[in-house]
């Protein structure tokens, strides 16, 4: 964890801060967590408008599950690493009770192949490499299913949709179910891998250009995440209030990311 968890340190102090716990004239910081680009960037950017007497600390972490855990056992103030039914999903495993605040961007995930040009072009006994968490392999298996390659059960909700709710298959194909940051290496050897725009341009793909199908579902906007019990804080209206900021939204102009404020 203290590997994963370098900083760009604006200030030093503790988490679930408020106005409450500070002397006049004190700064506050606010511990983020956030991965990769452009959730990062966002974090950065947020930085540099939040209102005194908060500052950010932005803490970087090498996966997606380890925030929410830092998150819970109070080592955070708040995370910036994924949509809210990737959260819903920690929340039932873990018995914990984080809250998406505020959604700040969409994201545009794809299926993409080193083999194909279409969907139709997937073979026989085809192999679709997928997230193993339940949210993002609704995600993928629903784009599957929009090419006319499967079906699925109609009775499940979309966002929890995985490989057990498939009711027909008749290429055969297989799903093989991998952690999200892994996915990035099936890409040369499997008929079909779901990736993130993040991950897509870490192998110079472009969506528009290059994925067999796209999806951007409001649903799964990247948002910002706090306790349940500090959601209306001091402290987090002035992060929401940061990250909903034109410094905010000019970035991720600046990165081609679509807002969702």
């Amino acid at each position: 964890m203290a590997a994963a968890a370098a900083a760009v340190t604006l200030a030093l102090t503790g988490c679930a801060a408020s106005t409450d716990d500070a002397a006049e004239g004190e700064t506050i910081t606010l511990k983020v967590a956030a991965t990769t680009t452009p959730m990062t960037d966002v974090v950065q950017a947020a930085a540099e408008v939040i209102e005194a007497p908060y500052e950010i600390e932005m803490v970087e972490v090498a996966d997606y599950v380890q925030p929410n855990s830092m998150l819970q056992h109070g080592e955070l103030d708040a995370n910036f690493v994924q949509h809210p039914p990737f959260m819903a999903e920690y929340n039932a495993a873990n018995d914990a009770t984080l809250v998406a605040v505020e959604p700040v961007y969409l994201t545009q995930v794809g299926m993409y192949s080193s083999k194909h040009g279409s969907f139709d072009d997937v073979p026989e006994d085809g192999q679709i490499v997928i997230p193993q968490d339940a949210s993002n392999q609704a995600r993928a298996l629903l784009m599957v299913q929009a090419a006319g390659l499967i079906t699925i059960d109609p009775a499940v909700e979309e966002t929890v949709v995985t490989v057990d709710d498939v009711l027909e298959n008749p290429k055969n194909l297989t799903f093989t179910e991998i952690d999200i940051m892994s996915l990035v290496s099936a890409y040369p050897e499997a008929d079909a891998v779901f990736l993130h725009p993040t991950f897509a341009r870490q192998l110079e793909l472009t969506p528009e250009e290059d994925a067999l199908a796209l999806e951007q579902d409001e649903a799964f906007a990247v948002s910002l995440v706090t306790r349940e019990e500090d959601a209306d804080s001091e402290a987090t209206s002035a992060l929401v209030d940061a990250f909903h900021s034109e410094g905010v939204r000019a970035k991720l102009e600046e990165l081609g990311v679509p807002a969702a404020f």
